[in-house]
């Protein structure tokens, strides 16, 4: 990285203006940026720190957005830092604008302004500069990419602020530890040992709950069990626990199988004495039974004795019942007579009541011939009523003529009021298929342009692989380059000591008496003898190969490097230099307008029809009010001829209505007159009929009742029995004989007599037996199934506690794993017996990388008195490995680094700036750092050792390389020609260039 020019305006002290040539200022290789104090030397640095990342250095973040513009800039002008830089091959040139509250332009007041960015790159093939980006992120990622480092790797090794390595010097191993971490990224060697430890507590977490489950079991086992079970005393995660936890329950379950082979025992026993006592409860009960069936023998014996008497009158009413049912038929004839002529005469009396009090002394033949007369007068109507019903008709049709009249008007006010909207109606759904219509228009313009992005965005991709492919091919031939040539300088060398060795080879070959092949002396006094590590053909031949093969997998890298920037080159020339989540941002930003469009667009169908809809619904709505007018003008004729029909009907018709309301109503009097008189004729005949039945049927009675020997017919009605008074007789007669049989059949029986004379069953006693006998055979069956329970409980509880120790056994086996990991990383190991974190052990090399390079230029400046050294060694009760000593050659011995004094500390520290500044430009990949800045520290140096300080910084010219000196040491501008002098006054600070080329 070599910077160019810096442009300056209203930034930090800097009121106006300002430009600063660093092309000047390093054609001397070394410069010297000075002033007083407070003018703005470090703003210039925090310029250079902001134009690339947007940001000043972290001790000065404060000063960030508005608080960096000036307090001496007029209040029109904006703060602007640009920088003009080559980076990896490419001049850029970055513009950085912060946030600025300028005044409006309106009114009072001021309006914020955003911060803007702007990266542009000059175009050597067109002799002018493109636009890359005006994105603060794209620049911010462009810029970070190209330099390999972030803002605050750049701030410890290009600006190389000497407070900090001073106090580097001095900080213990954790303020190290920090500086490193931040440095070198090591982060993630920290996120390996918290997830280690966040595994540790996991697996932790999932064994301990294993054990309380175990413990859970382990508990509803006891329970199961009673005392037959004791716990270990272990806590969750504690050794052992699964195999006392499974050993009590071996015991639990064999004491449980014990108590149930006991409690079948005893059920047995218990079954055995029960099915005894019930024997002997079923013996008792049915002495008892027989006892008591005797007894209530005798008791029913004497009870049909003292009812004997009944028993016999029963008996005699029985036969004269049977004999008064031969005059039966004879009562039920007279019965049935007499019933039906008072059912005639009460239905006369009803029918004479109904009539007109002209007719209650006429006879049957009077009722009959009236009856006829007013059915001739019921005929005449028939007109009559054709002419009702006609009017009934008439009234109708009026009726419905004037509900069509309405109608017709509703339908006349409904169309006027739909036509009246349908211009606006049809204008909306015009517009809205013209919508519809741009849409579909639109989404076939977005569908043609969203291809083209997709093939970008897929470009674009490969672009970004390709990138980091390339990356990988570039340190690859790096490195084969590297090893081809140690390879030729590793053959030349053995080529040149071969060389340096040829006469001793030579000599192997001389022979006494034969020619030298050199000189051609036949006489060899003293030939030349191999000396140690002598360098033979075969092993030249075999560097030879090495550095052949060397040359050959360098010119394969060379060719891979080759194609894989044509592929990326092919795929920048089609993704361009937009960045991948730009163009999937605008990728889907015209998938987003296309969807929208094509729902826009599927509304067209719909408007469309819609149109047609209202169109049909108008030509319905025109016909409608044509129809309903002609209709309005056929209706007058209408009304006038059955205005003059009704009129005449009603004329008609009030002479046949007589005192009726309607002709109906008079037909309906007429009618039950009719009918009136002709049931009062037909009661009367039928009164006369049966008195003449009910005479007969007393004679035939008389008879019947004087052959069955009765005196009276009323005799013999008293004596006959109905059938319930029979059945009932009956039943008592039966029954009497059945209560006779069964208690003699009882008395007669043997075991019955024989039970009689036992002495009285204790049935009390029997069953108490028994009840006793059953409570202790359920007691038992309760034993039985508890101890059941118990046994498969205990069965269920160890098979899943034995499952579940199997289950626990690989995941304990991986906490003790990630537990010795974690502890490992961590430090806290008694493997690790430095008590180095993962992170400090990765730091640790990193600080030895730094210390070996410091040293190359530190024994320089102290002209070889001191060395820094790495010590992994532990610092009192703290951790190991960030130790940094110094070795004094002088003494021999080893101290630490905060014993040096003012002088060797600013050397000592800025010997490991610079030493930190090359590891980590390797880290970042090899980004070449032209021009370097050193800040203040030289105060503190004497002539000498200032001499040998600038002549280790002038050595850093090396290559094209600049060094900016910032310090107001008056000596080093004798020392230092080219300057840049920061000079201020009362308007703001001002640069000025001394001595620049």
């Amino acid at each position: 990285m070599r910077l160019h020019r810096l442009d300056i305006t209203a930034f930090g002290p800097f009121g106006g203006s300002q430009t600063v040539d660093f092309d000047a200022l390093s054609a001397a290789g070394l410069f010297l940026l000075h002033g007083p104090t407070g003018a703005g030397k470090t703003s210039v640095l925090d310029a250079v720190c902001y134009a690339l990342y947007g940001a000043v250095p972290g001790a000065r973040q404060s000063g960030q957005g508005t608080a960096l513009r000036s307090d001496h800039a007029a209040a029109g002008t904006r703060t602007q830092v640009t920088l003009d830089l080559t980076v990896a091959g490419r001049r850029l040139e970055v513009t950085r604008l912060p946030p600025w509250e300028r005044p409006k332009k309106r009114g009072t007041g001021t309006t914020l302004d955003k911060a803007q960015s702007l990266l542009r790159e000059y175009d050597a093939s067109a002799g002018a500069w493109k636009d890359l980006s005006r994105s603060h992120q794209e620049t911010g990622e462009e810029i970070t990419q190209l330099l390999g480092m972030s803002r605050e790797q750049f701030c410890q090794v290009v600006l190389l602020p000497q407070g900090d390595f001073a106090r580097f010097l001095r900080a213990d191993a954790e303020a190290r530890g920090k500086l490193l971490g931040r440095l070198f990224d090591t982060h993630r060697f920290a996120a390996v040992e918290k997830r280690l430890a966040e595994r540790r507590r996991a697996t932790e977490a999932r064994v301990r709950e294993g054990d309380a489950a175990l413990l859970a079991d382990a508990h509803r086992m006891q329970q199961a069990a009673g005392d037959a079970m004791e716990l270990p005393e272990l806590a969750p995660g504690e050794p052992g626990l699964a195999q006392a936890v499974l050993t009590a329950a071996a015991v639990a379950r064999a004491t449980a199988r014990e108590q149930l082979t006991v409690a079948r025992c005893r059920l047995t026993a218990a079954e055995s004495a029960h099915a005894d006592a019930e024997a002997a409860l079923h013996r008792v009960r049915e002495t008892a039974r027989l006892q008591q069936r005797y007894a209530e023998a005798r008791e029913r014996a004497e009870r049909l004795a003292e009812r004997a008497g009944a028993h016999r009158e029963a008996q005699t009413r029985m036969e004269r019942g049977r004999k008064a049912e031969t005059v039966a038929p004879a009562l039920e004839l007279r019965e049935a007579a007499d019933a039906g002529h008072r059912r005639a005469a009460a239905a006369e009396a009803r029918a004479r009541a109904a009539l007109p009090a002209e007719f209650a002394d006429s006879g049957a033949a009077g009722l009959a011939a009236a009856a006829r007369r007013t059915a001739e007068e019921l005929g005449g109507l028939e007109p009559a009523r054709r002419a009702e019903l006609r009017l009934a008709d008439v009234v109708a049709e009026r009726a419905a003529a004037d509900r069509q009249e309405r109608a017709d008007d509703d339908v006349l006010q409904e169309a006027e009021a739909w036509l009246a909207g349908w211009e606006t109606a049809r204008s909306e759904l015009r517009t809205r298929i013209d919508t519809a219509q741009e849409a579909a228009a639109r989404a076939e313009g977005l569908a043609l342009r969203l291809e083209p992005a997709r093939r970008r965005l897929a470009a674009a991709r490969v672009r970004d692989a390709l990138a980091v492919d390339t990356e990988e091919a570039r340190r690859r031939a790096l490195a084969s380059a590297g090893a081809a040539a140690d390879a030729k300088d590793h053959w030349l060398d053995l080529k040149e000591q071969r060389l340096n060795g040829i006469a001793a080879e030579l000599a192997a070959s001389l022979a006494d008496g034969e020619p030298c092949a050199v000189c051609g002396a036949t006489e060899h006094p003293a030939p030349a003898r191999k000396v140690a590590g002598h360098v033979d053909r075969e092993a030249e031949e075999r560097a030879l190969g090495e550095h052949q093969a060397a040359e050959e997998q360098r010119a394969r890298d060379e060719r891979r490097l080759g194609a894989v920037r044509e592929e990326l080159a092919a795929a920048t020339a089609e993704a361009g230099d937009t960045p991948t989540a730009r163009l999937a941002e605008e990728a889907g930003e015209l998938e987003a307008e296309l969807a929208q469009a094509r729902r826009d667009a599927s509304a067209l169908h719909a408007a469309q029809r819609e149109l047609l809809s209202a169109e049909q619904e108008r030509e319905r709505r025109l016909t409608d009010r044509r129809e309903a007018e002609l209709r309005a003008t056929s209706r007058l004729a209408l009304r006038e001829s059955l205005d003059r029909e009704k009129a005449a009907l009603e004329a008609e018709l009030t002479h046949a209505r007589g005192t009726a309301g309607t002709v109906a109503a008079r037909a309906v009097q007429l009618e039950r007159r009719a009918a009136l008189l002709t049931g009062a004729a037909e009661a009367a005949r039928a009164v006369e009929d049966s008195a003449e039945r009910l005479k007969d049927a007393d004679g035939r009675l008389a008879e019947a009742a004087f052959r069955a020997g009765f005196d009276t017919p009323e005799a013999a009605s008293a004596a006959l029995l109905d059938d319930a008074a029979h059945r009932e007789l009956q039943r008592r007669l039966d029954a009497w004989h059945t209560e006779e049989t069964a208690v003699r059949a009882v008395l007669a029986e043997a075991d019955t007599a024989d039970a009689a004379h036992q002495p009285p069953a204790d049935l009390t006693a029997a069953r108490a037996a028994e009840a006793d006998a059953d409570r202790r055979l359920r007691e038992a069956v309760s034993a039985r199934d508890a101890a059941d329970r118990r046994r498969d409980e205990l069965d269920r509880l160890s098979a899943r506690a034995a499952t579940g120790v199997r289950r626990l056994a690989p995941l304990r086996e991986e906490y003790d794993r990630v537990a010795r990991l974690a502890a490992l990383t961590a430090g806290t190991s008694a493997d690790n017996e430095r008590r180095m974190r993962l992170e400090s052990y990765v730091l640790a090399a990193r600080l030895e990388q730094v210390a070996a390079a410091a040293t190359v230029r530190l024994r320089r400046m102290s002209s070889g008195r001191y060395t820094l050294v790495h010590s992994d060694d532990r610092a009192g009760r703290g951790r190991s490995g960030l130790g940094l000593h110094v070795v004094d050659a002088w003494t021999g011995r080893e101290r630490d680094t905060a014993t040096l004094s003012g002088g060797e500390t600013f050397f000592a520290s800025l010997a490991l700036a610079l030493g930190l500044a090359d590891v980590v430009t390797d880290e970042a990949g090899g980004v070449r750092l032209d021009t370097l800045f050193i800040d203040e520290g030289f105060g503190s140096l004497d002539d000498q050792t200032l001499d040998e300080v600038l002549d280790v910084l002038d050595s850093l010219r090396e290559r094209d390389r600049s060094v900016g000196i910032v310090s107001h040491v008056a000596d080093l501008r004798r020392r230092v020609h080219a300057q840049l002098e920061v000079v201020k006054d009362r308007s703001g600070s001002a640069v000025r260039l001394r001595g620049a080329g």
